[in-house]
């Protein structure tokens, strides 16, 4: 069972990070099926999310995707938030409910309408990109995710940037957030475990491989439907458990 959970985990990084995400999302929910209690499972998300989407932003960075005007309105918000989420303790049945939930959004990343690019693009709303900073930051200092799943959808959603652009921007701003919120954490107090160290150097490999194929338009369509409908049963489990 061990090794299972370390090949899927390998895979999971690897689909995340072909798409610009760092996976913490998918990650929870794996930990989720192999009974990892939440105190393991913020500080674990927020980890492998900083190693993979940093590996993912570089990638994407590179190839000249990234848009800093797009980046910085939702950062400024959401970092502070994400580090006021990481004091929060929640109790374990209602972070489970929350994390099936934010499950929908990998899901609509992963399967729905963004294999498209789009040919115009709308100018950015500063309030509106401030607010959902600030909430999308919020729950990804509670929960341990980066905040992408939920950025991703509504930058692509709005038309602020086509699927190549809104992966960088998403990259580095699960890796801000992961930092705020893994940094709220430590704050409050939680104990490094030695597996923790295997959980990254797997999530680094396949991050590395993910972000490096993404980049190059490697199809994944087929994988990212599998683990979507992986995502629907956890999603399912922990909403109704």
């Amino acid at each position: 069972m061990e090794l299972l959970f370390y090949i899927l985990l390998v895979v999971i990084a690897f689909l995340y990070a072909s798409v610009g995400h760092g996976g913490a999302s998918g990650y929870l929910a794996l930990m989720a099926f192999f009974s990892f209690t939440p105190e393991i499972m913020r500080p674990v998300g927020l980890l492998l999310n900083i190693f993979v989407s940093l590996v993912a932003f570089l990638k994407f960075y590179r190839g000249g995707y990234f848009r800093w005007n797009l980046f910085w309105p939702f950062a400024v918000s959401s970092i502070p938030a994400a580090y006021l989420g990481g004091f929060i303790l929640i109790d374990p049945g209602i972070y489970k409910k929350i994390l099936g939930v934010l499950l929908i959004f990998s899901i609509i990343r992963l399967i729905g309408f963004d294999y498209k690019n789009n040919t115009s693009q709308k100018s950015l709303n500063l309030t509106g990109a401030l607010l959902a900073g600030a909430l999308i930051g919020l729950f990804s200092g509670m929960i341990g995710i980066g905040g992408g799943i939920i950025l991703s959808p509504i930058i692509l959603l709005l038309n602020w940037a086509n699927m190549k652009q809104t992966a960088a921007v998403s990259a580095l701003f699960i890796f801000v957030n992961s930092l705020a919120g893994l940094g709220g954490l430590l704050a409050h107090g939680f104990v490094y475990e030695s597996r923790m160290t295997t959980m990254l150097i797997v999530a680094f490999i396949g991050g590395l491989s993910g972000a490096y194929f993404g980049v190059k338009k490697f199809d994944t369509l087929v994988l990212k439907s599998v683990l979507a409908l992986v995502l629907v049963i956890a999603s399912i489990k922990l909403l109704t458990t």
